[in-house]
Parts: structure tokens; sequence; C-alpha cells
């Protein structure tokens, strides 16, 4: 029960939202008062359902990326293509190189259909994706739905950090973008449990990917009944459909204030057709360079190479894969939550300039582990000690920030597309620190790798603190008027 003024929806054009704006322009007065009574910042429990249906996708996003972890072996041994380390390889990268794709089409997909629908369309390849490799026979079977998943899986992040940004309120925007890493922390946690019995029970990774059909089949269901984002109604015109999805998630008493804070910088009436060269130059280059940079910057740190890593280091000590495997999930966790209850408090700009120092240290500490200066138990405690704090201070600001600040700092009508195209930069560096990381790790070795990391990490800290901008508490509209100049 949506709400919806579905037969009213042809006439909301252009001119209607122009009168909207007129209206609202003229009444200056602050929305969140009424008959001169303060009600203070919108509640966040209209919103919380909505943002929590939401959140599956990132559930899913870390599920797809952990479910191999444990299977891989057994897949290889049914399937027929056991000691092929290049099938192997393939398993994993095809769902890669495909996300990087759905990330390229996401900001049109996103842009063109609305963020609901963009959900759902992310949640179909991967439904159908899961199913093809639960119940395939041969390698290809699995390279296809492999591919499938990945497509979504490229999607799913930038359409969740900008629908969890656009309908929350500023209050609380922090915590609910942060809620999405903790998803996806759950989401390699649950991937790591429900694979351990792979290694005893034939068959049993045909099952890890059946789970996996369920969270996706909820997230295209319950997505039908959230708001819309809007921001995307408005600026497609239908003014008053905004109003009913702000007073959905808001509140009737903040209606009026949010729709003046989004008439200060979306007129409602510009084109629909956004050119890739506007998203390189002139006014809206500053933002998208400091998102893309963010994201190069999170995968040169080298934590894609660390989780890869991390059973090798633990097993090098004779620790357990499985415990190691543990371990490393349980600081990212923790780090998640000390994210998501810390952002709105201390700020998005103070988390990263916290994480990127502590990812120095860390890297420090374990090229010093890896060094000839550290031996026997002391090399143990600095290796494994530098990484676990790695994977927590990563998580603590490198993880969630850089999504939640882009889609808070671009502006609403590039917003999309830009984090289509900061995604796909994430995915081309995530891929080659991939591809790279083990032969440099032979040729170099590892304490000159992890000093490698660490200073790719100093270079992030200064470049946060010259940078980015806080955008703690204020509203997209006004992040958006204080950054973007007019033209």
């Amino acid at each position: 029960m949506r709400g919806r003024h579905v037969d009213q929806t042809s006439t909301y054009k252009r001119g209607t939202s122009r009168e909207h704006v007129s209206a609202y322009d003229r009444d200056e007065s602050p929305g969140r008062f009424l008959n001169g009574k303060d009600f203070g910042n919108p509640s966040w429990k209209r919103s919380f359902p909505h943002m929590l249906v939401a959140t599956i996708s990132s559930f899913l996003f870390g599920y797809h990326l952990g479910v191999v972890n444990e299977t891989l072996e057994s897949i290889s041994m049914d399937l027929g293509f056991s000691g092929s380390t290049l099938a192997e390889g393939l398993v994993v990268s095809t769902c890669l190189g495909a996300a990087f794709v759905g990330s390229l089409f996401s900001g049109w997909i996103t842009d063109g259909v609305g963020r609901r629908r963009a959900f759902q369309l992310c949640a179909l390849p991967m439904v159908i994706g899961a199913s093809l490799s639960a119940t395939t026979r041969d390698l290809w079977g699995m390279l296809l739905g492999r591919l499938l998943v990945g497509i979504g899986m490229g999607i799913g992040p930038p359409v969740t950090a900008l629908y969890v940004a656009e309908i929350s309120p500023a209050s609380v925007r922090g915590t609910f973008g942060s809620s999405t890493q903790i998803a996806t922390c759950l989401g390699l946690m649950a991937a790591l449990f429900i694979g351990l019995p792979s290694k005893e029970i034939v068959g049993w990774w045909r099952v890890c990917f059946w789970v996996s059909a369920i969270p996706g089949a909820m997230l295209a269901f319950f997505m039908e009944f959230c708001a819309e984002s809007p921001h995307w109604l408005f600026k497609r015109g239908r003014s008053a459909e905004a109003e009913i999805e702000f007073e959905r998630l808001l509140g009737g008493a903040h209606v009026k204030s949010a729709m003046s804070e989004l008439t200060k910088s979306d007129r409602g009436d510009e084109s629909d057709t956004v050119k890739f060269s506007e998203l390189l130059y002139g006014r809206n280059f500053k933002v998208v360079f400091i998102g893309s940079a963010l994201f190069a910057l999170q995968q040169l740190s080298g934590i894609n190479a660390v989780f890869y890593f991390s059973s090798t280091v633990f097993k090098s000590f004779g620790v357990p894969s499985d415990l190691a495997n543990i371990c490393v999930g349980i600081a990212n966790l923790l780090g998640s939550v000390m994210a998501m209850i810390l952002m709105d408090k201390l700020g998005r700009k103070v988390l990263l300039l916290w994480s990127f120092s502590g990812m120095v240290v860390s890297m420090g500490l374990q090229a010093i582990a890896a060094s000839s200066f550290a031996t026997g138990s002391g090399a143990l405690y600095l290796s494994v000690g530098g990484m676990l704090l790695f994977v927590l201070t990563f998580a603590l600001g490198a993880g969630p920030v850089p999504g939640l600040l882009l889609s808070e700092i671009l502006p609403g009508r590039i917003r999309a597309k830009a984090m289509a195209v900061c995604m796909a930069v994430h995915w081309v560096i995530n891929f080659f620190v991939g591809l790279f990381f083990l032969p440099l790790l032979e040729h170099i070795g590892a304490q000159v790798l992890y000093t490698i990391f660490g200073t790719f990490c100093f270079i992030a800290v200064i470049f946060v603190r010259k940078n980015v901008v806080e955008t703690k508490g204020k509203t997209l509209q006004e992040i958006e008027v204080a950054l973007i100049p007019s033209e």
C-alpha cells in the first residue's frame, strides 16, 4: 500500500516541478516549524525498515564474495577441474569481471528505472546465477552462474549507497550508511560458516549457493513495498509523489522543509541526459576525482591482498585457516560496528584519518614481522596482530566511508552515474591488486610489499586531510550548494 497516485503520474511533467519549486521558494520559513513549534530532527524509525531492506543487497555482496572461499576445493572435485589453477581462478575472477561491467551500467539503470526497480534488477541475476551454480554439472555452468551473480554484485553497492543516503534523515545518515558495511561483513561470515561442512559433506557446496537465492528473492519482494527515493522522483518531475515519499520517510511535519531543501540544488527541470564528459571536467570534476581517488586508495592500501593472504600467514604459524578466517571476520565486524556508532558523532573525515593512520601503523608492524629483526614468537605476534589491526582499522573508516561520502558529495543530477564511474575505478584497482599481489610477493618479498601498501595508506592520510570535507549532520542539498560552484 504505497499510496502512489498512479493515475496522475502522467500529469507530473517538468512544469509541475517548476510550480512546486516556486511555491517552496516563496515560502522561506523552515518546514520543521509548524504553528511555532520546533519538531527537531525527523525520527529514524520511519526510514529504518526501508534501509534494512536495502542492506540485503550488501549482505548478498558479502556472501557471494566469500561463498567460494571454503567451497572451491569441493566444487573443483565435483565438476572435474581439480588441480587446474586456471579454472579455479576463473571461478573467482569471472564474478569480479562481471561486477565491473555491472557497476559501469548501474548509474544509467538507477537513473532510468529508479532506485527500487534497480534493486530488483540487481537481485534478479543474483538469484538466477546462484540457482545455475547450485545445479550445474560442469565448469561452464558454474562460470555462467558466477557471471550473472557478478553483474548483480556490480549494480548493488552503488544503488545501495545512493538509496540509503537519499532516504535517511541527515542526523543518522552516517549510521545508516555504515550499516551497509556491517551487512557485508555478516554476508562474508555467513558464507564462511555455511561453507564449513563442504569439506566433509559431498555436494554441500550446492546448498551454499541455494541459500543465497533466499535473501535475493527477499530483496526483490520486500523492495516492492519500500519507498522510492524522493530525490529521484523530484528529478523526474514527479514532485507530488516525492512529497508522499518524504511523508513516509520523515513524517508530515518535515515534508515542507525537505522539499524546500531539495529545491535549493535540484530545480526538478533539468535534462535527464548526463554526458560522460560532464563527469571528467568542469564544475563536477573535483568531486568525481575525490570519489575515484578515495576508492583507488582504498584498494591500493592492500586490504584485499590482506584478506586473500590472511589464511597463508596464519597457516605459516600453525593456525588453521578456518580459525584465521573467523578471526579476520570478527575484526572486520567489530570495526564496522564501531564505525556505525561513531560515524554521526565524530564525522566522516575524522574516521578516515584515524582509519588510514591506523593502517599505516599496521602495515609497519607487518613489514617488521617480515624482516630479519623479528623471529619466532615475536614475528608471530607482530604479523598476526598487525593483520588483525589492519582489518579492524580499515573497517573503522576506509571501508564504509568512501561509499557513504560519495553519495553525499556528488550533486543530485549526476549522483548515480558518477557513482558508477567511481565504483568502476574500485573494481579495476581491485582486479589489478589481486592479479599482481602474489607475483610481487614472490619477487620483492613481503617486507617491501607491505611497505608499499603502507606508503599508499600514508598518501591517503594526506589526501583526506587536504581534499575531504566534513558532511556530518548536513542535508544532501546543503553539501551540494557548499561544494559545487554555480555555473
